[in-house]
């Protein structure tokens, strides 16, 4: 486990997933979900090289078919440390003949966690090291502690917002829609929202989010611009809600199989590098 520190919070990444465990302030309260075994055993998985499901966990690139489950394959792998001190780490996964078989390319991604006062910023840097061009998505799954339930806390937008969520069938996205707010920037979280799965968001203004508690202080805000998709996902009655920042999204389920057409997937040029960073503030 690697810790970063300063005088006002201490955080903790595994070198499995590059994954946050927690996040707590100087009083000793945590921000991260606790990982109950019970409910949902992670934290704060990052998701690579895909950002939720392909339809029959299959796709079709430079000609060749290939199987890859839900989220991809760098949450479950350990990435090597090189570089960690108080402020800052960088977590390593490069390609190995595992994920050759389910990912066909030679890459770097580098998580790049660096902590000042009270954000965390989270860079994924991503190095394309084949001689053909490279897809990918990429994006965080973080889950925050809702200790009181989810239904005490609201969501807020940077900016008003129609929200209207792409309805999720499995985990395939139909071409359907469930209206969630009209022109607010507040949204009040209900555990009827995830009965079925996620709360998909495409193509929204804001670039930011605040999670508040309704009558308690403290507000953790997520900023994510350069992410063209927001995930908000809980179980029924869990205490935690994940805000997932995504540079794509699910399949389709009209989908052809072309990994090169899916929704805002990013094309890397050999050699290219590409970034991406939210940042994750937590406030009294």
């Amino acid at each position: 486990m690697v810790e970063l520190k300063n005088e006002f919070l201490t955080v903790k990444i595994s070198e499995t997933g590059a994954e946050i465990h927690s996040v707590k302030d100087n009083d000793g309260k945590e921000f991260i979900w606790t990982a109950d075994p019970d409910v949902w055993p992670m934290h704060a998985p990052m998701v690579f090289p895909i950002c939720g499901g392909l339809k029959d966990d299959k796709y079709i690139v430079h000609g060749k078919e290939y199987s890859l489950g839900k989220h991809g394959f760098a949450r479950f792998m350990k990435f090597d440390v090189e570089k960690a001190d108080k402020n800052e780490a960088v977590f390593l996964l490069t390609a190995t003949d595992e994920t050759r078989k389910q990912y066909p390319f030679e890459f770097e991604l580098r998580v790049i966690y660096t902590l000042s006062e009270k954000t965390l910023s989270v860079r994924y840097n991503v190095t394309n090291k084949s001689d053909v061009d490279m897809y990918y998505a990429v994006g965080g799954h973080e889950g925050y502690l809702c200790e009181d339930g989810i239904e005490n806390y609201d969501v807020v937008f940077e900016k008003p917002e129609s929200l209207k969520s792409r309805v999720l069938h499995g985990n395939l996205l139909a071409d359907e829609y469930t209206p969630i707010t009209e022109n607010s920037n507040v949204l009040s979280l209900k555990y009827d929202y995830f009965t079925i799965d996620a709360l998909v968001f495409q193509g929204i203004n804001s670039k930011k989010v605040t999670l508040k508690h309704k009558t308690k202080p403290g507000k953790i805000t997520v900023s994510f611009d350069g992410f063209n998709c927001l995930m908000l996902w809980t179980k029924p009655g869990a205490k935690y809600i994940c805000i997932e920042p995504w540079t794509s999204s699910p399949d389709v389920e009209e989908s052809d199989y072309d990994f090169t057409k899916k929704y805002c997937i990013t094309r890397l040029a050999p050699n290219a590098v590409n970034n991406n960073v939210h940042t994750i503030t937590f406030e009294e």
